[in-house]
């Protein structure tokens, strides 16, 4: 049985079973330093996030991983490189702007890369920078990134911004800028979201409250004015929202699913290209989880079912068409647990910890190892790594392993393991989907430990 939680190095040394060959070869196979059983659950993906042209997933293990366009150095590899494949950093929760970066450590500190032109990192500068950098030291419990300003959450309820402000999105009172973490509002606020030029958050009410920019009527208070003070715009039941260019999304505690703001691509799901200043019902119940692209939206069912609507020139509804769907269209059937859309492209998880992807790829976002569209959903990262041994008549032994796809994986053998010696065999590229095979003769004369390393 394939495992569904990540485990510690000393924990998977302590319970991780080993794989014996005619009682004379014991197999042990080392994976990113850490001891795996034959058959183990290895780092699924937990998070995902989208920015215009650049991706971020989290793995269990609290590694950052980025893909896609770096002319401002979000992707926080240390380069201004765009890239088709992911690469990692460190993190436990991610947000992605417009050509920034946010994460999260565990230890509460807020940590931020990309561009700072209008102070969206909050470090006090407006100098961008390609490595991560700490903004906040600790209690930082939520992020939300778009366009170009940033919000957060402190553990007491506190809602803190930084960065464009001239719509006043920021909530601040003002249309100025800042550059440094300013709070907005002093407690209860549980979520937020962040539009091109408008922010959503909820307070532990239920209540919805909305500032910035409003001219398709996208803060739904059933004006076109811009507001930069929270203004509440549901009174309860709200539970959990999303912002997208110039539309917004919320479902409320029975499940069912409103919307607000921008129509011009089917983006609200109503069936009509009408703009609307009011919230409106799109379903009736069973949504838990929504998500906002640039002129599309994205949301599951109780089912776990992935259901898309909107804009989709570039495939980022994932229906094998290019056309705009005006109406709520199933994408995936089930097994669907994580969603996030991205300016022009889409990405979600299975319960299996697998990563796909579909829409805009010109800068690699989608990390596929190429910088093609697709308008399929298309697998990224293959489900919870799997390594397993197979004997091959009396001399030879296969282990398989599921990787990163492309990526490069080395097999060394070591005849102990107190202290080892690691002695290089072979190096292959993982296949398109992950998927890795190595064949080597084992030395039935000692017992050799064997491990698989990823090859920069």
């Amino acid at each position: 049985m394939v495992g569904t939680t990540c485990r510690s190095s000393e924990a998977a040394r302590q319970r991780g079973p080993t794989f014996k060959w005619r009682n004379l070869i014991q197999i042990c196979l080392l994976c990113a330093a850490i001891l795996q059983a034959l058959t183990s659950g290895a780092q699924p993906v937990t998070q995902v996030a989208a920015g215009q042209f650049h991706s971020l997933f989290l793995k269990c293990d609290g590694s950052l991983w980025s893909m896609g366009f770096n002319s401002s150095g979000q992707l926080g590899d240390g380069a201004y490189t765009q890239t088709n494949l992911p690469g990692q950093i460190v993190a436990s929760k991610i947000a992605a702007g417009r050509s920034h970066s946010l994460f999260l450590k565990t230890n509460g500190s807020l940590w931020a890369m990309g561009d700072n032109y209008y102070g969206q990192l909050g470090d006090g500068t407006y100098n961008n920078t390609n490595r991560p950098e700490q903004i906040v030291a600790s209690n930082v419990t939520a992020i939300a990134v778009r366009g170009n300003q940033s919000l957060f959450l402190k553990n007491n309820g506190s809602l803190w911004a930084m960065g464009y402000n001239g719509y006043g999105q920021l909530g601040d009172g003002t249309y100025n800028n800042t550059n440094r973490p300013e709070q907005i509002v002093a407690s209860n606020v549980t979520a937020m979201a962040v539009g091109d030029g408008h922010s959503l958050f909820l307070k532990s009410d239920g209540s919805l409250w909305a500032m910035g920019y409003n001219n398709y009527g996208q803060l739904g208070d059933g004006t076109y004015n811009k507001t930069n003070r929270p203004e509440k715009i549901m009174a309860s039941n709200v539970t959990a929202i999303a912002a997208g260019f110039y539309h917004s999304l919320f479902f409320k505690s029975d499940g069912s699913l409103w919307v607000m703001g921008n129509n011009n691509y089917g983006e609200l799901g109503d069936g009509t290209y009408n703009n609307t200043n009011q919230p409106e019902r799109i379903m009736a119940s069973n949504v838990v989880a929504i998500a906002a692209g640039i002129y599309h939206s994205l949301f599951l069912k109780s089912d776990d079912s992935l259901w898309a609507m909107g804009y989709n020139k570039y495939g980022e509804l994932g229906d094998g068409t290019t056309n705009k769907v005006i109406l709520p269209e199933q994408i995936v059937a089930s097994n669907v647990t994580v969603i996030a859309a991205g300016s022009y492209d889409s990405l979600f998880l299975k319960s299996n910890g697998s990563l796909w992807a579909m829409g805009f790829n010109s800068s690699g976002q989608l990390g596929d190892g190429t910088y093609n569209n697709t308008n399929r959903p298309e697998q990224i990262l293959g489900p919870y790594n799997q390594i397993s041994g197979q004997l091959l008549g009396s001399t030879n032994m296969q282990l398989s392993f599921v990787g990163v796809a492309l990526k490069n994986y080395a097999l060394d053998r070591s005849s102990s393991l107190t202290p080892p010696n690691w002695i290089p065999q072979l190096t292959n590229p993982a296949g398109s989907f992950g998927a890795l095979v190595f064949t080597n003769p084992p030395d039935a004369t000692t017992n050799n430990f064997w491990r698989i390393r990823s090859v920069p």
